[in-house]
């Protein structure tokens, strides 16, 4: 009997392993990642107490479920690493209009964001296209579809 329970939790924890390892190379794979690092280097911490885009250093970097953030402070390192998912962008840091509207996953500029809800979203933006104010004129259907969109994508 103790034998037998033994085994059943070595196999859980062979089991959350293996999913660990599987969530982390899927995030790797679906998110928008610059030579390994996320936002393009830029400090996801900063939007929400900053509000602006601010530059991450190296020395700030971690690792969360196998993205790399660079953070602008060791206090901004500090929040990240207490709840990273509430600074993490949505779908992955891809243009947030694109997810919405086709689902595409489509480059970001760094400086076009917008925080809703306690949620960082990034957008395309060149000087002849800028997808916010598209997303700001159908924001509630562009989320809806942008979440159902790349919940799909976080799944393969």
């Amino acid at each position: 009997m103790r034998l037998t329970m033994q085994l059943t939790f070595i196999s859980i924890l062979l089991l959350q392993a293996l999913t660990v390892g599987a969530q982390k190379e899927l995030r790797q794979k679906q998110f928008n990642l610059e030579h390994g690092v996320a936002i393009q280097g830029y400090d996801p911490v900063a939007y929400f107490t900053e509000h602006k885009a601010v530059k991450g250093e190296k020395q700030y970097a971690v690792s969360a479920e196998g993205v790399t953030y660079h953070l602008s402070s060791p206090q901004n390192k500090e929040l990240f690493l207490k709840e990273y998912k509430n600074y993490e962008p949505q779908y992955g840091g891809w243009c947030a209009y694109a997810m919405g509207s086709t689902g595409e996953k489509v480059e970001i500029d760094p400086e076009t964001f917008k925080i809703a809800d306690g949620k960082l979203y990034l957008f395309y933006h060149t000087w002849t296209n800028n997808t916010l104010p598209k997303w700001n004129k159908d924001e509630r259907n562009l989320k809806m579809r942008g979440d159902k969109n790349w919940e799909n994508l976080i799944k393969k």
